[in-house]
């Protein structure tokens, strides 16, 4: 380490190693990467946009081809954030290079910068397809795209963040997937991607607003319209404690050492 980063107690070599491997197995595969998210936004547009749409013009004043842009885009950041996340912590686990890791002159928040910045920015990448893709379907209007880029980087930080813990806590390659397909993504249909929570019954309202990824999708579609289905401020809240609340799990993993050294 060099004269300067001892000084400044920060290893940015060491983070930037491990940004750059994880996104390089990332372009490995960009091809598909960006394929993936162009098709399926297409089907979706196709199924939802067309079938759903043709019976369902406007919702809240915004049309349905339209409405459904944020929830899409929500849709693909919450779970990629997660398995990119998880995978690239759980792949050293899984190799047992995990102990060079640990015993090399890098600090916990160091690790998690490069693991979780590599994740986030993946996802964000997708992001951006899927929002572009969408152009070419529906007229697009961003409100506010100052708050949904910020808005867009802070999600995909948590959830890869999420994600780094689900990696950790993880000892089979079934566990590394069990939460973002079978947790994330129907929390995820349900919480309002391609509907309205203001369209159901009292009771079931009340309910849905139990269920985390509401705050997350209402917030992001203000990005978009200004209108949202709970206070954006509310929802910019409860995004920042997920956030706050996954940094004091990572710190306590590596203060404790959960499944990383034993």
């Amino acid at each position: 380490m060099s004269g300067e980063q001892q000084i400044l107690g920060f290893n940015r070599y060491g983070v930037w190693a491990i940004f750059r491997f994880e996104m390089a197995r990332f372009l490995r595969t960009a091809g598909q990467s960006i394929l993936t998210p162009v098709l399926t936004t297409s089907l979706y547009f196709v199924v939802f946009g067309s079938a759903i749409g043709g019976r369902m013009s406007e919702v809240g004043g915004v049309p349905y081809g339209a409405f459904i842009v944020p929830g899409m885009i929500m849709l693909t950041i919450l779970a990629e954030s997660m398995s990119n996340g998880s995978f690239g912590i759980y792949f050293p686990k899984f190799t047992g290079t995990i102990y060079e890791l640990l015993s090399a002159p890098i600090s916990p928040v160091e690790t998690v910068l490069g693991y979780v910045g590599a994740a986030a920015t993946k996802s964000v990448i997708l992001g951006l397809i899927i929002l572009t893709t969408s152009t070419f379907f529906v007229d697009l209007q961003i409100r506010h795209p100052i708050a949904m880029i910020a808005f867009l980087v802070l999600t995909s930080a948590t959830f890869a963040l999420l994600g780094f813990i689900t990696g950790i806590w993880a000892k089979s390659f079934e566990q590394l997937s069990f939460i973002p397909m079978l947790v994330v993504t129907p929390l995820t249909f349900l919480g309002g991607a391609f509907y309205s929570i203001d369209m159901l019954p009292g009771a079931w309202r009340t309910i849905t607003l139990f269920n985390p990824i509401v705050y997350i999708i209402s917030a992001f579609r203000w990005c978009f319209y200004g209108t949202s289905d709970v206070g954006v401020e509310v929802s910019m809240l409860m995004t920042a404690i997920f956030f706050l609340g996954g940094l004091a799990a990572v710190s306590w993993i590596f203060k404790t050492g959960y499944r990383l050294k034993n």
